[in-house]
């Protein structure tokens, strides 16, 4: 009880801090999920819904055991939202925490593993299909990836990927690297650079520094950062804007943290592990994975310029 109180008290200067209200209002959040098979690990962008009021995303699941759910589609609306499982078909990953939308190549995305195996997918209706797995470059010991993000600038694209790190002695490693294709369809990355990065909440021992990225359009780099206490409980998470990135005509990518984030918005009792920037809108889409209380999605308009 001391510790808690200790916390919601951090939680409270912190706020105060920063002006802002806490964004954990329950009524806020959708399940999308009931138990620790079916949380959102990761989150990309599919499309706007046919009568344009609705968004849909694919979010990844981090189960392990062959035959449980790998990917779903989410449609979501300000009235509803309907989760619709899809059929996994190819080699089955083990603990997939992010996925992203291939920019410029419509119904391709890829998705990241735990330990840092890229699986490029061709999405068809209801049907994920392998095309191509490859090995993340430049893998630390000890790395444990929760995150993965594209981004397309000047004709060119970049990959940013980070080990989540894990409380005060480990902070979280941020990747950057140009990318592309090979002819024979596997992914490949190019002048890997690293940032250290220490989330500014929550910041107990139990912290992941990044558990996401996304991009906005114009180049801001968006983290989520999460705590996790265990199976049950409690989690705290928070979205913060942490420093730019851009991509030369040459391809060359540069990363530049703040030196302090700005803490965008704080979740208590929720872990967010999915944060994707909608395209045209403003809105950043958050998906939780909370283990056995499974996940929620919301917006939040963390996404203009």
């Amino acid at each position: 009880m001391l510790r808690r109180t200790a916390r919601l008290g951090a939680v409270a200067a912190l706020l105060t801090m920063l002006g802002t209200a806490p964004a954990d209002a329950a009524e806020e959040w959708r399940k999308v999920g009931g138990d620790a098979r079916s949380g959102v690990s990761g989150v990309a962008y599919e499309g706007r819904t046919e009568d344009g009021a609705g968004v849909r995303v694919l979010v990844v699941h981090d189960n392990k055991r062959s035959g449980q759910a790998r990917l779903s589609r989410i449609t979501h609306r300000d009235a509803s939202t309907d989760v619709t499982p899809l059929t996994w078909d190819g080699a089955e990953p083990v603990d997939l925490e992010a996925v992203e939308a291939v920019p410029g190549m419509p119904g391709e995305y890829l998705a990241l593993a735990a330990r840092g195996i890229v699986y490029r997918l061709k999405v068809t209706d209801s049907t994920a299909t392998v095309v191509e797995y490859a090995p993340l470059p430049a893998i630390g010991e000890g790395d444990d990836f929760e995150s993965f993000e594209l981004v397309s600038q000047n004709g060119r694209t970049a990959a940013l990927w980070a080990d989540r790190g894990a409380g005060a002695d480990r902070p979280a490693t941020l990747y950057a690297a140009s990318f592309t294709f090979a002819t024979w369809g596997q992914p490949q990355f190019a002048g890997v650079t690293r940032r250290a990065y220490r989330a500014a909440y929550p910041t107990d021992e139990r912290t992941r520094h990044i558990s996401d990225i996304s991009v906005t359009d114009s180049g801001r780099i968006l983290l989520s950062s999460a705590s996790d206490e265990g199976d049950d409980g409690p989690f705290d998470s928070a979205v913060s804007d942490a420093g730019r990135v851009t991509v030369s005509t040459a391809g060359r990518v540069r990363i530049a943290l703040a030196q302090t984030p700005a803490v965008l918005g704080t979740f208590p009792e929720f872990k967010i592990e999915g944060v994707e920037c909608l395209p045209g809108s403003g809105e950043a889409f958050l998906g939780t994975d909370d283990e056995n209380r499974g996940g929620y999605v919301r917006t939040m308009p963390y996404c203009g310029n």
